[in-house]
């Protein structure tokens, strides 16, 4: 099941996304349609509170009204929304070790440029790769960020002002569901409700100097609508294996990454049972893969531009697209 959020007039509806991504049934007036309005149905966190027994009513829903053509609109042209709006909280996970190795590099090289230091540069591209550092393998390594400041499909990122250095990132994540703490990485496939794209847009510039504080990222990521998540959420059923989704970005129209989702240091059970060691996994959460290997552009040394429209697309899930504008001033 595919399942998406969306406004309609001044309302935010929860969809059941059909005809191969290109119609939203309408669950919540399908709801009404029953004569039993449904609260599990009024958004996707209540949607998610009741688990296997919201999804069973929708399913329920679709096989009595999905003739009903006047539940349905277009994809194209609805105002989707971020499938989860605001999360309950909002992880972010740092899984695979080319961009785990190459980051700290771009970074490098990114302070290079600014300072014009070609023999830095030059020295820094012909070095090899150094070894992954051991503490990625010991356990994952993850991040909270903003869980206020989502948006989603066809929307506009406003270029924090503050930053000169805007990049995309080529991501996915899971959804959580089934509240627990201490979960096994067995169980904890009873606790992923779906997978979703996530585009977490970064201030480069901002970022380097919150790294060399050792401490971070915070306005190199936390600025607001930087966090994108969509176009929907796909529950496990139809994703197929996780594990090995090609993945590719586009700016443009033009690819300037391509992965995979295989080669995760840890999987997103396994994250799962770490960050629920003495914590509490709320329902509702996402948690993200972090960037595929040469899934942005630090890693590659080509950065976005005012006007630059970028697309993530995950195998199974979907295409994300986003727009980035640059603001007026500088605001310090």
């Amino acid at each position: 099941m595919r399942l998406a959020t969306y406004r309609s007039g001044d309302q935010d509806r929860v969809g059941l996304v059909h005809a191969g991504g290109s119609l939203l049934f309408d669950l919540t007036s399908a709801s009404l349609r029953a004569g039993r309005p449904n609260p599990m149905l009024n958004s996707m966190l209540d949607l998610i509170d009741r688990g296997d027994a919201a999804l069973d009513e929708a399913s329920n829903l679709f096989d009595r009204y999905g003739q009903d053509q006047d539940l349905y609109s277009a994809v194209e042209g609805s105002e989707l929304l971020a499938p989860l709006p605001e999360p309950r909280q909002m992880r972010d996970g740092m899984s695979f070790p080319v961009h785990i190795v190459q980051g700290p590099i771009g970074h490098l090289k990114q302070k290079a440029r600014q300072a014009g230091d070609m023999a830095a540069l030059a020295r820094l591209q012909a070095a090899p790769l150094p070894a992954l550092p051991e503490v990625y393998r010991m356990q994952p390594i993850y991040y909270i960020t903003n869980r206020f400041s989502v948006q989603g499909q066809n929307t506009i990122v406003k270029w924090p002002r503050y930053s000169q250095v805007m990049d995309y990132e080529l991501e996915f994540g899971v959804v959580t569901k089934n509240r627990g703490a201490n979960i096994s990485s067995r169980q904890a496939r009873n606790h992923i409700f779906g997978y979703t794209i996530f585009n977490d847009f970064s201030a480069r510039d901002a970022q380097r100097i919150e790294m060399e504080g050792r401490l971070g990222p915070a306005k190199g990521k936390s600025f607001d609508g930087g966090n994108v998540l969509g176009p929907w959420i796909v529950t496990p059923d139809e994703i197929g294996d996780p594990y090995k989704l090609k993945m590719e970005a586009r700016v443009n129209g033009e690819v300037r990454s391509r992965g995979t989702s295989e080669g995760m240091l840890f999987s997103f059970e396994e994250i799962i049972a770490h960050v629920t060691r003495d914590e509490t996994l709320m329902p509702g959460e996402f948690i993200g893969s972090g960037t595929v290997g040469n899934g942005c552009g630090l890693e590659l040394g080509w950065y976005l531009e005012h006007g630059d429209s970028v697309e993530l697309e995950v195998e199974n899930i979907g295409v994300l697209k986003n727009q980035v504008e640059r603001q007026d001033s500088d605001v310090r």
